[in-house]
């Protein structure tokens, strides 16, 4: 087999394989202020545009549930984790750079700038 038709078989295999991946995403919020209520709607707009039928989303109040951010380190609320695929990844705000969080979540090619 030539080495371009592997290395093309080995890139539609890791295609194929993140299109049936589920995510495992965790937002942490603090309370229902504005920047939570911020960071909710634009990681579920995220997720139902590019990861539909493949996410769970677990939202997380640290006012109720502060073991929970204990055990996780969090430091700053609106964040989100990506238990799973793995590598494990942490974003910190509202969310609203799209861009970087699909990136983060590979679900797109990071762009290399010159």
């Amino acid at each position: 087999m030539a080495k371009a038709e592997k290395t093309s078989k080995v890139f539609e295999h890791a295609l194929k394989k993140s299109a049936k991946e589920k995510y495992h995403l965790r937002l942490y919020v603090a309370g229902t202020t504005p920047r939570s209520l911020t960071a909710v709607a634009n990681i579920k707009k995220i997720c139902e545009e590019h990861l539909q039928g493949r996410y769970d989303l677990e939202v997380i109040d640290i006012y109720q549930q502060p073991t929970l951010a204990k055990g996780e380190q969090i430091i700053a609320a609106p964040t989100l984790i990506k238990k799973l695929p793995l590598p494990l990844r942490k974003f910190i705000g509202d969310m609203a750079d799209q861009e970087r969080i699909l990136v983060g979540l590979d679900l797109k090619p990071k762009v290399l700038k010159s």
